[in-house]
């Protein structure tokens, strides 16, 4: 069993997640033994009560613990992971482009999560959504323009950490252009470096001189910068462009450098997890991201050994460990300094930010829908990083509003095992004589949901569509609505407009 200071800072190292909704017995023993941060999922979280109770538990072990969550709003939630979001997601906030407004959002998230005892929010992320193909960012993004990307992410950080919550900018040096997602396979990047600098660096370098607390790393392989190590094991992208000083072509980061989940299979699958951990802390990185998926004591013991070995093997520096333990350690020390602030409710915010970013298009003069509507939802298979619990679409707001609304879901197996004409003429039987509301997420994407909308619309030229994804492709429909994501403020916002009820935009 590895004891002594070199454990202390094996253990400081590491942000484990864990099962249930209050803290097991082997966590608060190892937070004794030198552990400092947590990671909380929708798998801990009840209610606001229940996650402040949480994390009073934590703190009554350890005072300065780091409790971190991935809150992004919109479509990746945690505090509202089986409600749906309260506040629009990063396109949204693009699209208004406004930075006041997206400073107001993130200082109102960060007050929420202060108040729960939340004190490091894996957000905001900072990628350039190039690729429109990109499967796992999409709507996390501000959009695909570097400078909106930096403004807003600026905005963002300093909403957040005028809350007392510290911002963990991601996912270095930038996710957008690939159409692989790191939770299952490496993905490639073959930008060269002078593209990295105009377009996946901007918002990173505006998020250093934001001032922000924290920084991920992405599980990519960008060539250019690295042939040979994923940007988390690369000492050329941590030690070197991400802390090098600006006059050495750096960014000049001082602050926390944080690994993407190590568990996920771009490290996992080719690495392991113990060993991708210590070429991360080699490479620079400060604090080890495990728990999505693997959340038990058995896992925190096996990093932590590893890291002892690998320092006694002599593959990793003990000096090395001994920085990052150090700088996890002075961002508990910032964020127990920070505390709550003095930050004003603004409960409607979100829902105001998600009023502004509606897109609406309608060829022709629109008659609100005032009966209950049928709603068919065309449903993809959601990345890891939104989840498959969290409820999404515009139907239980239209029910609100038009009781007695119905709704269908189809997915690509739906139209794979019986063809789109099956699904369509299945949808306009469901439906009957009641108008059709169809609802997208990122159309362009997906051959099986454009062929079914196409042939809805073609029946049914009155359908009303709600784009819930990126919205690349053509409005159709007799009425378009582009959301810019899926959160329950962006359905309430859609379903506000087609029946003609409520604040409006």
């Amino acid at each position: 069993m590895a004891t002594g200071s070199l454990a202390r800072d094996a253990l400081a190292v590491l942000q484990p997640g864990f099962t249930g909704t209050s803290a097991p017995d082997w966590l608060l023993r190892r937070l004794g033994e030198g552990l400092s941060a947590v990671g909380l999922f929708g798998r801990n979280i009840s209610s606001p009560e229940q996650l402040a109770e949480l994390t009073r538990q934590l703190r009554a072990e350890r005072g300065d613990v780091l409790v971190a969550i991935d809150e992004e709003g919109g479509d990746v939630t945690r505090l509202e992971v089986r409600t749906g979001s309260s506040f629009p997601g990063s396109l949204a906030l693009g699209a208004v482009d406004d930075p006041k407004l997206t400073r107001d959002v993130a200082r109102e998230l960060g007050r929420r999560l202060t108040e729960c005892g939340v004190n490091l929010n894996w957000a905001p992320s900072a990628d350039v959504n190039s690729n429109p193909d990109n499967p796992v960012i999409g709507v996390r993004s501000f959009g695909a323009e570097p400078d909106l990307v930096a403004r807003h992410t600026a905005a963002y950080i300093e909403g957040l950490q005028d809350a007392g919550v510290a911002a963990c900018t991601k996912h270095f040096p930038g996710h957008g252009d690939t159409n692989v997602d790191s939770h299952h396979d490496l993905p490639h990047i073959d930008a060269d470096l002078d593209t990295l600098c105009s377009r996946e660096l901007v918002p990173f370098r505006a998020a250093v001189e934001a001032g922000t607390k924290a920084v991920m790393s992405a599980h990519i392989l960008l060539p250019s910068l690295d042939p040979s190590s994923p940007v988390t094991l690369s000492r050329s992208a941590l030690g070197g462009l991400l802390r090098a000083s600006v006059t050495e072509g750096g960014l000049g980061f001082e602050g926390l450098i944080v690994t993407d989940g190590m568990e996920m299979r771009a490290i996992s699958a080719i690495y392991g997890i113990e060993r991708g951990s210590v070429l991360a802390i080699a490479a620079g990185a400060d604090a080890i991201c495990v728990g999505g998926g693997l959340a038990d004591e058995d896992t925190v013991l096996r990093l932590r050994d590893a890291l002892v070995r690998a320092v006694h093997q002599g593959e990793l520096d003990e000096e090395r460990l001994a920085d990052a333990a150090a700088r996890v350690r002075a961002l508990a020390a910032w964020t127990v300094e920070a505390g709550a602030g003095e930050t004003a409710p603004a409960p409607e915010v979100g829902l105001t930010a998600a009023r502004r970013a509606l897109r609406v298009t309608a060829p022709g003069a629109y008659q609100p829908i005032d009966a209950p509507p049928y709603v068919v939802a065309f449903t993809p298979v959601a990345n890891i990083a939104v989840g498959h619990e969290t409820p999404w679409g515009v139907a239980a707001e239209l029910a609100r509003l038009l009781p007695g609304t119905e709704t269908g879901a189809y997915g690509s197996a739906d139209a794979a095992e019986n063809g789109p004409a099956a699904v369509i003429a299945s949808v306009l039987r469901d439906a009957a004589d009641r108008r059709i509301v169809a609802v997208v997420r990122d159309v362009h994407r997906h051959s099986w949901m454009a062929d079914a909308l196409e042939s809805l619309t073609s029946a049914r030229p009155d359908t009303v569509v709600v784009e819930m994804g990126v919205p690349h492709a053509p409005p159709t429909g007799a009425l378009h609505i582009a959301t810019h994501g899926a959160a329950r403020v962006c359905g309430r916002a859609a379903a506000e407009v087609i029946t003609g009820k409520g604040a409006g935009r």
